[in-house]
């Protein structure tokens, strides 16, 4: 079994973010690529990872940050772009899928793989921009520091 398939038969209302982190972390970049080229799985992937987002977000860390992040998951081959923002304000976080018109305070541009392991705790954010495997437009510090603002399990 692959790690699409073992990815395809989750069943992520009962998957913890911590065995997600160690299942993404079994992967590698090639498996992760597959599970991207299924377009109903990586939308089905993305949304679950995203709907997290809010249930583990930290707002006595955020405190008083008011912003909006913009986060692109780029495609490949004939998958297209999937875009998300996370607007982080009055201690609440909340998540929506598309482009608003709404000016970022930050844009995160990374591939599928890459995405999956910075939200996994399997990469570091600012190990991936050194690395060119993210790439930042807007305020490159909040999104340096984006991480402690979410209860990031580790595999």
């Amino acid at each position: 079994m692959s790690g699409a398939d073992d990815i395809a038969a989750l069943d992520f209302a009962s998957v913890t973010p911590e065995e997600f982190a160690r299942l993404v972390k079994g992967l590698s970049s090639k498996e992760i690529n597959e599970i991207a080229q299924d377009s109903a799985l990586r939308a089905r992937v993305l949304k679950e990872v995203f709907g997290r987002m809010e249930r583990q977000f930290k707002p006595e860390v955020a405190g008083s940050l008011d912003a909006l992040i913009r986060w692109k998951v780029t495609g490949q081959g004939d998958v297209p772009d999937a875009v998300y923002e996370t607007k982080i304000g009055d201690g609440t976080c909340t998540v929506t899928e598309g482009r608003s018109d709404a000016e970022p305070r930050t844009t995160l541009i990374m591939a599928d793989a890459d995405f999956l392991k910075l939200v996994s705790g399997n990469s570091s954010p600012v190990t991936m921009f050194m690395l060119r495997k993210v790439k930042i437009a807007g305020d490159v510090a909040l999104a340096a520091g984006l991480t402690r603002y979410f209860d990031i399990p580790k595999a």
